[in-house]
């Protein structure tokens, strides 16, 4: 039977009032065995438990416990999955993973296709390291939303794409989440004379039918690093690929408003600056529900500075003020000019500030890659180093690791901000979070 070691205690919780201890070890709850954070939750709603602790010393106390369904016991756990992470089955001809350059810390090369990462942190997963039982407890559990990476419905050109021979079987599941009514999102890796032409309107056609339960698909195209020595060859999409991909989306975004009253199909935000075209509305996205997949993310920070400029200047009936202050900021070549766009309009209440705005050339893994969220400390010191910086750089959070100040080459943050001996101000991806950080400055 698993053993799960608790790491600590809520103070004035009901595991407290039980005398029970970091270091004591947790057994079973009503003589069920726990596999992993989500056995525990649920376990634990019942209002009446029977728990069974090892102590330290190697007693044994099965406890009674009579709560409120959503009280919760107050145990703390080191993982947080209480289990270790699933690694990926797959080895896809896209994988981004493997074409990351030697030399970079171990973590970057570890592939999670863990689908409990998909209900905590909104991961994208292929459901191929999932047996049936699995999609049962999911649909007992009422798990959800599940992101999946579907890529194609094409059962054989599925297992080609991620080199899984049980690739394209495992996409029964999607069908039993369906009838259970479990709400799901998916995701597209385009990859050119692959899953794209007829091909996508297949597996378009394919997943609108999974509707309503399936909530929104994104189209998301390869990225190619210069790191893909023995890899399988692929192509950039150029910008006719591109207007073809937004005219073929705009098709079935017509075809789910008129069957579900949403435009279900979305693409990333690449797809139109590398068409050319203007990225849509904010209503287009349906809620912004695929932000992390730089779906309606720079349509979302345009709107958001907008809307916050006009609730200052209705509030305070006038400009902000600030000494004159010059201001860097940085991004990806991608989004250069819409960055230029945005710090134009803060003028409008900061017109003391001067922006820099530098966009950064990727040449760690390649000028390919050019969103901001996959730049390195490194690339981002060398070529803004010797420029005018003037009083602060705003860095993009997501130049960052979500938990800690590091990049993705390894440089700190402490060590970036000694390198460019400025102060570094991270901003959320927000275009409220610019003008905000502008205030702070000030006081």
């Amino acid at each position: 039977m698993k053993r799960h070691i608790i790491d600590g205690i809520v103070e004035g919780s009901i595991a407290e009032e039980l005398e029970i201890e970091a270091g004591d070890v947790l057994i079973s709850i009503n003589d069920k065995e726990i596999q992993d954070i989500f056995d525990y939750q649920y376990l634990a709603e019942d209002e009446y438990l029977d728990i069974l602790i090892e102590k330290k010393n190697g007693e044994e106390w099965l406890l009674e416990v009579e709560k409120d369904p959503d009280e919760d016991l107050g145990l703390i756990f080191g993982e947080s999955l209480m289990d270790q992470y699933r690694n990926c089955h797959n080895k896809c001809v896209f994988c981004f993973i493997d074409q990351n350059p030697p030399g970079m810390r171990e973590t970057i090369y570890f592939k999670d296709d863990d689908t409990r990462l998909s209900f905590l942190q909104g991961n994208y997963v292929s459901l191929t390291n999932l047996k049936e039982d699995d999609i049962k407890r999911i649909i007992e559990y009422k798990l959800a939303p599940i992101n999946i990476s579907v890529h194609t419905t094409n059962p054989e050109l599925r297992c080609k794409m991620l080199n899984n021979r049980f690739a394209g079987r495992v996409l029964k599941y999607m069908d039993m989440l369906y009838e259970a009514d479990i709400p799901m999102n998916a995701q597209i890796v385009l990859c050119k004379n692959m899953n794209d032409g007829k091909e996508l309107e297949r597996t378009l056609g394919d997943l609108i039918k999974y509707a309503p339960a399936l909530k929104s698909v994104t189209i998301v195209p390869v990225g190619l690093t210069k790191h893909r020595e023995g890899l399988c060859e692929l192509e950039s999409f150029n910008k006719e690929d591109a207007v073809k991909l937004i005219n073929l989306v705009k098709k079935y975004q017509d075809i789910a408003m008129e069957k579900l009253g949403c435009h279900f199909v979305h693409a990333s935000d690449e797809w139109y600056i590398n068409a050319g075209i203007e990225i849509p509305n904010d209503e287009v996205y349906d809620g912004f529900n695929q932000l992390e997949n730089g779906v309606g993310m720079v349509r979302l920070m345009h709107s958001e500075i907008d809307r916050t400029i006009g609730e200052y200047l209705e509030e305070h009936n006038n400009e902000l003020y600030m000494e004159k202050k010059t201001i860097t900021c940085v991004c990806g070549m991608l989004v250069k000019d819409y960055m230029q766009k945005a710090v134009d309009k803060l003028k409008r209440v900061a017109p003391n500030v001067t922006f820099n705005v530098y966009p950064i050339r990727n040449d760690f893994f390649g000028e390919k890659i050019t969103v901001t969220g996959l730049l390195t400390g490194g690339d981002i010191v060398a070529q803004i180093k010797d420029k005018e910086l003037g009083d602060a750089v705003f860095l993009p959070c997501n130049c960052l690791k979500a938990d800690e100040d590091i990049f993705l080459d390894d440089m700190t943050l402490n060590e970036f901000q000694n390198a460019l001996q400025v102060p570094v101000i991270i901003v959320q991806s927000s275009g409220m979070d610019f003008l905000d950080s502008l205030i702070e400055m000030e006081r």
